[in-house]
């Protein structure tokens, strides 16, 4: 894997989009509760991106495990809020599909992780 710092990661620079499209979705809701675990959700991805990169390859693996917990955490909100209209449907879409394609990126960089070279 050829990565020098977090901020080379597709993974850490896409959540890091996910989490602006999720800030400004819910700039106007005034569902304060909701709005706030949603962005709590998408800023989670990114950060524990970054900050387990910077501990142990055992850390990272155990960090990247919680992106993608938050990734279903925000996964299931943006089904939440549009059933409630506080998102649209196309944006609830982008969310969930970006969600579920993060997780996948991020189980297949704990693949790489967890798989002792040969």
């Amino acid at each position: 894997m050829s990565w020098k710092s977090f901020e080379d990661l597709e993974i850490w620079k896409r959540g890091c989009k996910l989490a602006v499209v999720v800030y400004e979705s819910l700039s106007d809701s005034r569902d304060y509760g909701l709005r706030d675990q949603m962005q709590r959700a998408a800023v989670s991805i990114p950060s524990n991106i970054a900050e387990g990169s910077e501990r142990s390859s055992k850390d990272f693996v155990r960090f990247l495990k919680y992106s993608i917990g938050s990734a279903a955490e925000l996964r299931t909100q943006a089904y939440i809020a549009s059933r409630l209209n506080l998102i649209d449907l196309p944006t609830s879409n982008t969310i969930v599909d970006e969600t579920k394609q993060l997780a996948r990126m991020i189980q297949s960089l704990i693949n790489k992780l967890e798989t002792p070279d040969t």
